[in-house]
């Protein structure tokens, strides 16, 4: 199967891709969105490129590549009644919520801001800049890859 491209967002207060190089993989839990979670669930693939996206952070934007690291599993912390991500509608037997792993790859040597990300050419229809989008896995076209990556010093 042909390589897909993602964006994943985290807050860096919580995980940044500075933990993600320290532990070199993760899970990618907490994702409380369906639509985000069906893009885990039912698309993405083990090797599929991953722009981390530090959200809600000044400035936001990505930080560098990570990578699809497992299929797509239930989220352990939809079953545990301490985790903040808890879910007592989500059963072990039936999982409404799942999660990837997701190992580290690079970290930018200069970080892609919004604004520099908003200012580039050639990324017109991204859903990363359409007006409103806020879901925190997302996926990014082939095309868009290209640009944000090929001719920079990242």
């Amino acid at each position: 199967m042909p390589t897909k491209f993602w964006l994943m967002k985290s807050e860096p207060d919580v995980y940044s891709i500075d933990d993600l190089a320290r532990d070199g993989k993760t899970m990618w839990d907490g994702v409380r969105n369906y639509q985000a979670r069906n893009f885990m669930r039912d698309q993405m693939q083990v090797g599929d490129s991953v722009f981390f996206y530090h959200s809600n952070a000044e400035p936001s934007g990505i930080a560098g590549i990570a990578k699809v690291a497992s299929k797509a599993y239930a989220d352990p912390t939809a079953f545990d009644k301490k985790d903040v991500h808890f879910d007592p509608k989500s059963k072990k037997e039936e999982p409404t919520w799942f999660l990837v792993d997701v190992a580290f790859v690079k970290k930018f040597k200069n970080f892609l801001s919004l604004d520099d990300i908003k200012k580039t050419e050639g990324l017109e229809g991204m859903l990363l800049l359409q007006k409103g989008s806020r879901l925190s896995v997302q996926p990014v076209a082939e095309r868009h890859w290209k640009v944000l990556t090929q001719g920079r010093r990242l």
